[in-house]
This record gives structure tokens, sequence and C-alpha cells, in this order.
């Protein structure tokens, strides 16, 4: 991963892209570096993903409700204020929300377990 020099992120001016999920869109904005991913992430309402996710990320809530399905069945409830963090390959993951919710997502290279590349 490269250095980064200090910046401001005005996310107003960075493109939004959409993307279908099982039912649902979400909106991403995304500043891609090397090794390093952010994207500021919207669900709309009735938002379900598309797929088991097996990426690692810190996932922040910034506002409204979303849970966070293991594929093993287990289930966490995230709120505003509230995160999670998983590294690459250890849970797959899938996000829901009723009403929507606006996420901070950063992943990257420092996600990935030990010996992996």
């Amino acid at each position: 991963m490269s250095n980064i020099p200090f910046q401001s992120i005005n996310w107003s001016k960075v493109e939004k892209t959409e993307h279908q999920g099982n039912t649902g869109i979400s909106y991403w904005q995304t500043l891609q570096f090397e090794g390093l991913r952010i994207r500021l992430v919207e669900y709309s309402k009735g938002y379900l993903a598309d797929h088991w996710c097996k990426k690692g990320h810190i996932v922040h809530c910034l506002e409204g409700e979303f849970s966070s399905e293991l594929e093993g069945g287990e289930v966490f409830i995230l709120t505003k204020g509230m995160s999670y963090i998983v590294s690459d390959d250890l849970s797959s993951h899938r996000s829901i929300t009723k009403n929507g919710v606006k996420l901070l997502i950063i992943d990257g290279d420092f996600l990935k377990l030990d010996g992996h590349s």
C-alpha cells in the first residue's frame, strides 16, 4: 500500500454509482487508493444484498439501521454510531435494511488473512 498524503473529501463531488440488490438498490461513492477502498454507501428501503460477501470490511453506520447476516445464521443489528469489522474470508455476510441506511465502509489489503495475498 502506498502512502496517502493529507486530503479532505467532499463527498458531494464524488460520483455516485448504482448497484442492484436482490431487493432494493445501493448507491456507492468510492475513493480507490492502492490497497485501500473507502466508500460512502446508501441502501434503499427494503434492501437485501444479492450475494454473500467474503471480503473484509470496517463498516460504520452513519444514519439508519441495518442487519448484517452471517451465512451461518447469526444476525447483528447495527444502528447509527455502531461499527463492525471482519477480515477477508472469515465470515460470509450480507446486509439487509428495512428502512434504509447510510454507511462508511473501508476495506483493503490490511484486512487480508495472514499468509494470503
